[in-house]
C-alpha cells in the first residue's frame, strides 16, 4: 500500500487552484441512468481525477439489467447514489449496504422509505462468500422493484439528508405524477444537480430549499444535450484555507466559492485569520509565529460548519492560543481520530463520541498514521506538514478517494512530501 511521507515544519507559499467538486460530480454520474443511452448518455467536464469517480465510473459501467457489481458497490458510499436512477430506468435494482468511510452510522432507511412511498417493493436476502472474490464473506442484499412503475409521491425526511435528498430528487424524475420532498437538505451541490437535469429536460422546483417539487417525465428519459460542468469543490476549497491559515508564508486559492463557505470564514476571522477575497480566489498572508484564538465550533448541516471540515480544523484548533469546543453533531464516528493526534503532541480531550476539547497551542512531532477516512486522512496530512520531524501516513487509498493529487500539488507550495510504494 502507498504511504505519504512528510518531512514537516516548511512554511507553504504560492498558488493553488479548488479541483471539480468530489460531492457535485458523483450524483451527477448516477444520473447518466436517467438518460436516454442511444445518445450516449451526457458529457462531464471538470471531474477531478480522484478515487471515488473512478469507482463511480466503474460501478455505472457494471450495471447489468439493475444489479450492481457487489463488490464495486461496497467500497464507495456514493453507489447508493445509482440506486434510484437505476430503479426508475429499468424498473428494478439489487444493491448491497454502501460502503465508504467508517465514521459512525449511516443508515440507508431515508431511501428504502423514499422507494416505498414511490411504489416500490423491497425485499432483502444474503450472499455468501462463495460468491465474493474479496474478504466480504456475508453481504445483505437489498432487492427493489417497481413492476407497475414509480409514482410521485409526498414525502418528509426525518432528518435533512444529502445523498437522500439527491437520490429520491433524481429517482422521481422518471416517476409518474408529481413528487414533493420537504424537510430537504440545501447543500449546494443538490442545487447544482438541479440546475443541470433542468437543462436536459427535468422539472425540479426549489431544489437547494428545505421543498422540492419534481413533475415526474413518466419513464421518459432526459436528453443529454446539455453537458455537466463540475463546480469548485467547497470542501476542498475549505481544507486549503484552513492549511494555509496554520501553515503558509503566503498562499493563493483560486477557484475559491467563497459564497459557500461563509461558516468557515466567518469562524476564521473570529480566529483571528486574515485574508483578502475578490476574483474568485482567496489570499492569505501569516507570519509563521502567527497563532489563532480558540473558537468553538458546531457542525451542522448547510450553510452550517461543515462536518467534512471538522478534522482539518481540529488540526488548526491545537495551533491557537485557548482552548476549542468542537462539538460534531452529524456523525458519532468522526472524532475517533483525535488519539492519533495526541500522539504527536496534541492537548485534546474527548469528552463524548460528539464532543472534543483542543488545548492549544501545542507543538506536534512527526509520527506513523493510518488515514481512517477521506476527512481524518487529509487532517493527517496537515498535522505531519506543520509537525517537527517526519511522519509516515499510510492508508493514503482515502486521501486519494477525495482529493485529486494532492501531494503533487502542496510540493508546488512548498510542501516536502513523497508518495512510496
Amino acid at each position: 500500500m502507498a504511504k505519504f511521507l512528510v518531512k514537516g515544519g516548511k512554511a507553504l507559499e504560492g498558488n493553488i487552484s479548488v479541483s471539480g467538486s468530489k460531492n457535485a460530480s458523483l450524483p451527477a454520474l448516477a444520473a447518466s441512468l436517467l438518460f436516454s443511452p442511444p445518445a450516449g448518455g451526457p458529457a462531464f467536464q471538470n471531474l477531478p481525477e480522484i478515487e471515488d469517480i473512478k469507482r463511480m465510473k466503474e460501478l455505472l459501467d457494471s450495471v447489468n439489467g439493475g444489479q450492481f457489481d457487489y463488490e464495486i458497490a461496497k467500497k464507495i458510499r456514493a453507489s447508493i447514489l445509482a440506486v434510484g436512477p437505476a430503479l426508475a430506468h429499468f424498473g428494478k435494482t439489487s444493491f448491497p449496504h454502501p460502503g465508504g468511510c467508517v465514521i459512525g452510522a449511516r443508515p440507508i432507511d431515508v431511501f428504502l422509505d423514499g422507494w416505498k412511498a414511490m411504489g416500490a417493493n423491497i425485499s432483502t436476502s444474503d450472499v455468501h462468500s462463495k460468491l465474493l472474490t474479496s474478504d466480504v464473506h456475508n453481504l445483505t442484499i437489498y432487492e427493489v422493484s417497481a413492476p407497475r412503475g414509480l409514482k410521485g409521491c409526498d414525502f418528509i425526511f426525518r432528518v435533512p439528508s444529502v445523498t437522500g435528498t439527491e437520490g429520491l430528487m433524481m429517482t422521481a424524475i422518471l416517476a409518474k405524477g408529481q413528487t414533493v420532498l420537504r424537510n430537504a437538505a440545501e447543500e449546494p451541490e443538490i442545487a447544482s444537480l438541479a440546475d443541470w437535469l433542468n437543462k436536459n429536460g427535468a422539472e425540479i422546483r426549489g431544489a437547494g430549499t428545505h421543498t422540492i417539487t419534481i413533475e415526474g417525465r413518466a419513464g421518459k428519459p432526459l436528453s443529454g444535450q446539455v453537458p455537466f460542468f463540475a463546480p469548485p469543490d467547497r470542501i476542498e476549497a475549505g481544507s486549503l484555507a484552513i492549511l494555509g491559515a496554520v501553515a503558509a508564508k503566503e498562499m493563493t486559492i483560486k477557484n475559491f466559492p467563497a459564497e459557500e463557505l461563509t461558516a468557515l470564514l466567518a469562524v476564521l476571522k473570529a480566529a483571528g485569520v486574515e485574508y483578502e477575497i475578490g476574483n474568485g480566489e482567496l489570499a492569505l498572508k501569516q507570519s509563521r509565529r502567527y497563532v489563532g484564538r480558540a473558537v468553538n465550533i458546531q457542525t451542522k448541516e448547510y450553510p452550517g460548519f461543515a462536518t467534512d471540515l471538522q478534522a482539518p480544523y481540529v488540526v488548526f484548533a491545537t495551533q491557537a492560543e485557548g482552548a476549542s469546543m468542537i462539538h460534531e453533531t452529524i456523525f458519532e464516528g468522526r472524532l475517533s481520530y483525535v488519539e492519533d493526534l495526541n500522539k504527536m503532541g496534541a492537548r485534546i480531550t474527548l469528552c463524548d463520541p460528539h464532543r472534543a476539547i483542543v488545548h492549544g497551542p501545542s507543538n506536534l512531532a512527526g509520527w506513523n498514521l493510518e488515514g481512517p477516512d477521506i476527512r481524518a486522512g487529509l487532517a493527517f496530512l496537515m498535522a505531519a506538514l506543520i509537525a517537527n520531524g517526519e511522519s509516515q501516513i499510510g492508508n493514503i487509498y482515502q486521501i486519494d478517494r477525495g482529493y485529486e493529487k494532492i501531494d503533487e500539488r502542496l510540493r508546488k507550495l512548498g510542501a516536502e512530501i513523497k508518495r512510496v510504494e
